[in-house]
């Protein structure tokens, strides 16, 4: 008995022992396989500190939301701010000086592409010749000539960048001006650019005219064009693709950055136009974009006026989010009535439409020629016309809060580091099993925006970059066995 219980006991030494050399060689294989790729995408793939989104293997043909040449970066995720970001996650990992620096280069990469206005657009141009068309902050304002100067709060393109920089300069103790200076002037034109409801437009390049904007709860219209106005629509009230919730979150994040108190009133603004913006019955959820008057209406030619199944559902999450800073339960009342209204909305396949035509609540199309319909037999391919929803998902957070005491935290504490799970440990080495003697990740997955008939298969993803590069650092933040 005494000796099956000793080789027991040496058993679960050796295996211990066995499982830390295992452990200790793949942090090493994580450590030197994450500092390779990164190499790789500083030297060979970087255009002055930032990123695209995809290129060839060769890199000759690249591309962001469109075509691209060797002199872009692109700021709208997953490009600069994303890949930067992921960057700053390796130095929190490991404390390795080096990817503090990547990070910081992204971030004054970002710096040369700030607008005057404020924010950025979607990309930057560091060719010579190209650049002077843009009213870029750092260089020398061009009097009398017509520059583009909008910024663009659409697909989290401003704000991404912004949580970037505001990141660095915490992380740097606001010690490098170029990057606190840009922050500051970022946030302090996106507090201008809001409306007096607390809004934000998709785009702006200078503050509203706060005469011309009253406020205003949602309503119907008494009639609506079904034909598209070709109208501009860069100043409406915007939900689509998550622009106002998206500077709601940087404005909190301000606020715990900075201790500037005309952030959170910013936040909370936000929140409060949410409120207003909330249709009354019989369909109690949101449109993606309101004009002056708080009534839905178009936006692109296959953006009607209507009641989204989709924003909807951002708009719900993010009044979570502004009830955990506050407490404020105002904020919780709109979510019931939404969710009710949009399960009682479902199509048949469980998913919900993108477009419900006011008032009647019946599921609006387009044709491939965009022709607004109530057939869902020709739609474009381009555009989600039915979303998949997740209201179980939310109908369980929101009981979660409402039936809990509320206990805002006004710092983002720090996390003690666990053990690798199985499931993370997999995912490593799966990342490894991936990489090439380059230290490249190559998809085969081809590129989108070339010209027709462009047979590339074999890319480089700055979205294949970042989820890998994630894993790996959330490994290395993993305490050791």
């Amino acid at each position: 008995m005494r000796f099956l219980l000793y080789v027991a006991v040496c058993s679960s030494i050796l295996s211990a022992g066995a499982a830390k050399a295992d452990d200790a060689t793949l942090r090493q294989r994580a450590t030197e396989g994450m500092r390779k790729a990164c190499d790789y995408f500083q030297n060979d793939v970087s255009c002055e500190g930032g990123y695209l989104w995809r290129y060839s293997e060769d890199l000759k043909k690249r591309e962001g939301e469109g075509k691209a040449t060797a002199t872009m970066v692109w700021v709208q995720p997953p490009g600069t701010p994303s890949v930067g970001m992921a960057l700053l996650n390796a130095y929190e990992a490991t404390k390795d000086p080096y990817y503090l620096e990547a990070a910081r280069r992204a971030g004054h990469c970002l710096v040369r592409g700030q607008l005057r206005s404020g924010g950025w657009a979607y990309r930057i141009e560091f060719d010579p010749k190209l650049r002077g068309k843009v009213d870029y902050r750092v260089e020398p304002s061009a009097q009398g000539k017509a520059r583009h100067n909008v910024t663009t709060l659409d697909d989290d393109t401003t704000q991404a960048a912004m949580r970037l920089l505001m990141k660095l300069d915490q992380t740097l103790e606001f010690k490098d001006e170029q990057i606190h200076q840009a922050v500051l002037y970022g946030l302090d034109h996106l507090v201008q650019a809001q409306y007096p409801n607390g809004a934000w437009p998709q785009r702006f390049s200078a503050p509203p005219d706060p005469a011309k904007y009253p406020v205003k709860k949602a309503s119907y219209p008494d009639k609506w064009s079904r034909t598209f106005p070709h109208i501009d629509y860069m100043g409406f009230y915007t939900f689509n693709d998550g622009a106002i919730g998206d500077v709601i979150d940087v404005m909190f994040m301000a606020s715990h950055i900075y201790k500037d108190p005309r952030y959170r009133e910013s936040a909370l603004r936000g929140g409060q136009f949410i409120l207003l913006a909330q249709m009354p019955d019989p369909q109690p959820a949101w449109a993606q974009q309101y004009d002056v008057d708080m009534h839905p209406v178009w936006a692109r030619k296959f953006e009607p006026p209507a009641i989204t199944g989709g924003e909807s559902q951002g708009v719900m999450r993010m009044l979570m989010a502004v009830y955990r800073e506050t407490g404020d339960k105002k904020f919780l009342e709109p979510i019931p009535r939404a969710i009710a209204y949009l399960r009682q909305s479902a199509l048949p396949d469980g998913k919900l439409a993108r477009f419900y035509e006011l008032r009647t609540n019946r599921p609006l199309y387009f044709t491939k020629d965009y022709q607004l319909t109530y057939s869902d037999a020709d739609m474009p391919t381009h555009y989600s016309f039915k979303v998949g929803h997740s209201l179980d998902a939310t109908e369980r957070d929101y009981q979660r809060l409402a039936q809990s005491d509320h206990h805002a935290s006004s710092e983002r504490k720090d996390v003690q580091p666990r053990k690798a799970s199985p499931a993370l440990v997999a995912q490593v080495e799966k990342v490894l099993a991936a990489f090439d003697q380059r230290g490249r990740w190559v998809d085969d997955d081809g590129l989108r925006y070339q010209d027709k008939g462009d047979t590339t298969n074999r890319v480089i993803s700055c979205s294949t970059f970042i989820r890998n590069i994630r894993i790996l650092s959330q490994y290395l933040a993993t305490k050791p066995d």
